[in-house]
């Protein structure tokens, strides 16, 4: 517990640290790798202590294997729509925080009505192979679109229809990656399979806030090189933090669509779920 955590902690931390200071700051390189080293260690020590933390076979499976990844770099890329697209709204086309939430409604919705599709209809018949990296796929188009967003834009025309595409992306993504991560997984192993699904996600989470800052933020500050700071260079500068936030979510989704395509196994639910089970999950017989 406390290497993945020191881990985690110094992966995010060095991430941040870029932000004030420089990728090439002896700091942020020093946490940046003090972090890939603990999190080596811990996936080591996993394979010999008695009791692990995360049982290597929990993750060892192509299936779930492949729904972590699928959570992790969607998660990275996720916040490049909640964080710096509220950021647009806001500070560039000038919505009050109710409206801003209301903009967001239409991804929600769409997102709600594929996640329904995708668990129902689309999972049990094809597997994930297909479904998830075609939604990380549409979630990749949609912000690299909207990474071309002005400081005059139209809401209706220039966001609106891309929120829909993400939605509809994340909802053939995310949601066939909950309900296949622990497919398969003995009851005693349902617990910490949850729980490595749901951290997946969390360190995602951590990992795109302090990246995309970071890198939202040098972007900011290069734009500004040369110019003026009076107020049109100001939220130019800013705009193109906010596009360079996009368009690197684009690229984690694009690594996330690849990754998942990689790992994911062919075959439907049931066939994944292997013998003696049901499209709904694996059934435990006992004699």
């Amino acid at each position: 517990m406390l290497l993945v955590t020191a881990g985690l902690f110094s992966i995010v931390y060095g991430l941040s640290h870029a932000e004030t200071t420089a990728w090439t700051n002896p700091y942020t390189i020093a946490f940046l790798l003090i972090g890939v080293a603990l999190l080596a260690v811990f996936a080591v020590l996993e394979t010999r202590v008695r009791h692990p933390l995360l049982p290597p076979r929990v993750v060892r499976n192509r299936t779930r294997g492949g729904s972590l990844l699928a959570m992790l770099f969607a998660s990275i890329g996720i916040f490049g729509v909640f964080l710096f697209l509220t950021y647009y709204l806001q500070g560039t086309l000038g919505f009050s925080p109710v409206k801003t939430g209301f903009a967001f409604l239409p991804m929600v919705a769409a997102l709600a009505t594929m996640a329904q599709v995708s668990n129902r209809v689309l999972l049990p018949k094809v597997g994930p192979k297909i479904i998830v990296p075609v939604g990380l796929g549409l979630d990749a188009v949609a912000m690299y679109l909207l990474h071309r967003v002005g400081l005059h834009s139209s809401y209706a025309s220039h966001v609106l229809p891309y929120l829909i595409l993400l939605g509809l992306g994340f909802g053939l993504s995310l949601a066939p990656s909950f309900s296949t991560g622990t497919l398969g997984l003995r009851p005693s192993d349902a617990g910490v399979g949850s729980a490595t699904l749901n951290t997946s996600q969390q360190v995602g989470g951590s990992i795109g806030t302090a990246l995309l800052n970071t890198l939202a933020a040098g972007a900011a500050t290069a734009y500004l090189v040369g110019r003026l700071p009076t107020t049109l260079n100001l939220r130019a500068a800013a705009l193109h933090s906010y596009t360079t936030a996009f368009l690197c979510s684009s690229a984690f989704f694009v690594v996330g669509a690849v990754a998942a395509g990689l790992v994911f196994e062919k075959g439907n639910l049931q066939q994944l779920a292997g013998p003696g089970s049901t499209p709904d999950g694996p059934v435990v017989v006992r004699a």
